[in-house]
């Protein structure tokens, strides 16, 4: 760690953890409500100002977060400051960069807006949805809290965040830095466990941005549906891992090591199981021992950059599954419940029904399950899990595209651990029961916001709008219908008709590239420049 961060941490004070009382909670979800409905968070520069303003608390109180995230993960200040308070800061000054970009009302043209319509002045206005309540994991609590918040924060809502309270140093940190830096009346803390949390749930909201287990995600989604309440739930699953013999076995072995070494493998996106090609098992097993020695040459127990299980009831979920699996640990498998830690452990297992393929490890152990052939993988990953939250493969392009195309997945990377989640830039997101909804980047900002389309028509057109009027006049229908209209060049089969009218469709349209008359007209303005072009060239040379 850096020597100035470490000995800044190493003098933090963290309060000691309080639940936020029950009774109060309605009067914070009021307050933050009626701070929308003043209509300031609507300004761009006061949410501008506001992401400002959490840049710099997250530098300020760098060191807190350092000791805290030590204190409840001893997680190491490397991960703690690259995975987390770094990833959050960047996420600032994206949205900062691009705010006015994401929130400019986008006026709607041809083909969204057909030419008979284009005088209406059609728009998407981008607008906050309002209160949204924002509840978080323990695995990366200050990430997975305030990456959504600053998607909130720059769409222009309120939030009110509930951090975990199993990591009750972070919670801590983070209530002092909302309440000291930012907007009071637009943002606040809850702290506890279950019946804060259930409090919460209680009031109305605009939206739910959930993280955490699937169990509770559903509900939550129960809840909020009482109220018709749009939620986002970012979930997990049992992810699969593929290694086809055709793969680099030795890079496999190492990035598939990194995405469980991680955090201690409490990633949402990191693979449950490993489906390995028969022939190359003990290879790549081989190679699986050489990346543990290389990334831990004293010992993994002896590492400072090791984090540890979150707590004695998840530290006894994941030693239940190794007690109870009828494979063989070829790799780790040491343990030590007095420090909360769990050697990263590979299990060789040749059942389906063994616990290390049923249940989610969410954890640094994983098992390998042997396969004859590629269609075998693809068939017991969808048993497994049929919408995981990721997918990774390793292996030539042509099977690597055969996984993609025959699995579904929240998200997929090819010849890497989950590193399509890595980038704080791209979309992230769920499928199916992995999770509803995307954020991150630009998809932060639209998951708080309303898209709002308006159109204006003009007082003169009245004349021009006798179709809809009562009583109705099929002529004027007629007419509208020639105007409007599309012919198909197709049969009730489906099939292309290239008749006369197939000749004069792709004439006027220039074949099936679209872009309307005017895009037809520039493309057949290039087809006879080109063709002019030709004949000048021949009549030169001759």
């Amino acid at each position: 760690m850096d020597a100035a961060v470490k000995m800044a941490a190493s003098k933090a004070a963290i309060a000691p953890f309080e639940a936020t009382p029950l009774d109060v909670i309605p009067a914070v979800s009021s307050n933050a409500r009626a701070t929308f409905r003043s209509h300031q968070t609507k300004d761009l520069q006061w949410r501008i100002v506001q992401l400002r303003k959490l840049y710099w608390a997250l530098e300020d109180f760098k060191p807190s977060f350092v000791a805290a995230l030590d204190q409840d993960l001893r997680k190491g200040g490397y991960e703690a400051v690259f995975t987390e308070i770094d990833w959050v800061k960047n996420d600032c000054m994206f949205m900062i960069n691009n705010l006015e970009t994401f929130a400019k009302t986008q006026k709607l043209k041809y083909p969204d807006v057909p030419a008979t319509y284009s005088m209406m002045n059609f728009r998407v206005k981008k607008e906050p949805l309002g209160t949204v309540l924002i509840i978080g994991p323990y695995n990366f609590p200050v990430q997975l809290v305030l990456a959504p918040l600053v998607g909130a924060i720059g769409a222009g809502c309120t939030a009110v965040i509930k951090p975990s309270e199993l990591t009750p140093a972070c919670a801590m940190v983070m209530k002092e830095i909302i309440e000291t830096r930012l907007d009071r009346n637009a943002f606040a803390v809850v702290n506890g466990g279950i019946p804060e949390t259930n409090a919460l749930m209680e009031e109305k909201w605009d939206k739910i941005f959930f993280t955490g287990s699937a169990q509770v995600g559903s509900i939550i989604a129960r809840k909020a549906a009482e109220t018709l309440t749009p939620v986002c739930l970012e979930l997990g699953g049992k992810n699969p891992a593929f290694v086809t013999k055709k793969a680099n076995l030795a890079l496999a072995a190492r990035r598939l090591m990194w995405g469980k070494t991680l955090n201690a493998g409490q990633v949402c996106m990191s693979h449950n199981y490993v489906l390995v090609d028969k022939d190359v098992v003990d290879t790549f097993i081989d190679f699986l021992k050489v990346a543990y020695k290389e990334m831990f040459p004293n010992g993994a127990k002896a590492s400072v950059d090791l984090a540890r299980i979150v707590n004695a009831r998840h530290f006894t979920r994941i030693k239940k599954m190794l007690d109870e699996t009828k494979g063989k640990i070829v790799m780790g498998g040491q343990m030590d419940e007095s420090e909360l830690f769990i050697e990263p452990t590979a299990v060789l297992v040749d059942s389906l029904d063994d616990p290390m393929m049923q249940e989610e490890s969410f954890g640094p152990i994983f098992s390998i399950y042997p396969v004859n052939t590629l269609d075998e993988a693809l068939n017991i990953a969808n048993e497994v899990h049929r919408t995981p939250l990721a997918l990774m493969a390793f292996g030539d392009k042509s099977e690597t595209g055969r996984i993609l195309d025959e699995m579904t997945s929240g998200g997929a990377c090819i010849n890497d651990a989950y590193f399509h989640g890595a980038v704080h830039t791209v979309p992230f997101g769920g499928v199916g029961d992995s999770g509803w909804g995307a954020y991150r980047g630009k998809a932060s900002f639209d998951t708080f916001t309303h898209f709002r389309t308006v159109s204006e028509t003009p007082t003169w057109m009245d004349r021009f709008l006798r179709v809809r009027y009562m009583p109705y006049d099929w002529s004027e229908l007629r007419f509208l219908q020639r105007l409007t209209d599309k012919k198909p060049n197709f049969d009730r089969q489906g099939t292309v008709v290239k008749g006369v009218g197939y000749w004069m469709w792709f004439f006027l349209g220039l074949g099936t590239q679209g872009g309307g008359a005017k895009g037809a007209l520039k493309r057949w303005l290039v087809v006879l420049a080109g063709y002019y072009l030709s004949v000048y060239v021949k009549a030169r040379r001759a």
